[in-house]
């Protein structure tokens, strides 16, 4: 009986400080895995931040080039007929929409949908103003209706969608 009186009081302390091991151990794992989450979080961040500020910038400047006084100032040409400059304003449109269009994956679903309406709010005001117009119509003719149409408009969709942008991007920096 003796022995295993004498084999407990060996195994009881060697138990615990095995025990105390382990926790010691458990802890250091635990702390050095959330280091290097912290690391590649840090990296991650250095990565996408950049690549996140360029696609609100690159969007912000989209809203910017489709608005009606911009677009249609560097489009305009008086000697144009209106139904070529009405295509022309629609492919610029367009254009400048497809060359952003991967930029939705770094904002929120709610403001790519605002963004998406805007531009589409546009070419439907753009449409209804070119059916107004007549085969002798300018270019001009048809850049005044427009002007007309969207100042006619209580919300520009444009302006919201951009103020929201811009809010998105004051929340998440």
């Amino acid at each position: 009986m003796e022995p295993i009186i004498e084999f407990i009081k060996i195994l009881v302390p060697a138990s615990v400080v095995l025990y105390a091991a382990y926790l010691l151990v458990r802890s250091f794992v635990n702390k050095e895995i959330e280091l290097k989450r912290l690391e590649i979080k840090g990296r991650n961040i250095e990565t996408v931040l950049p690549l996140r500020l360029q696609a609100y910038e690159r969007l912000t400047l989209f809203l910017e080039r489709i608005t009606p006084q911009n677009l249609l100032i560097r489009l305009n040409t008086s000697a144009m007929p209106a139904r070529e400059f009405h295509q022309m304003v629609l492919n610029e449109i367009r254009n400048e929409f497809n060359h952003n269009v991967t930029q939705q994956v770094f904002m929120s679903e709610q403001v790519w949908e605002m963004i998406k309406n805007a531009k589409e709010d546009l070419i439907v005001t753009i449409n209804d103003a070119a059916s107004d117009m007549t085969g002798e119509s300018s270019s001009l003719d048809l850049a005044k209706k427009i002007f007309e149409k969207t100042m006619n408009k209580q919300v520009d969709p444009i302006a919201h969608a951009l103020n929201e942008l811009k809010r998105e991007i004051q929340q998440v920096f």
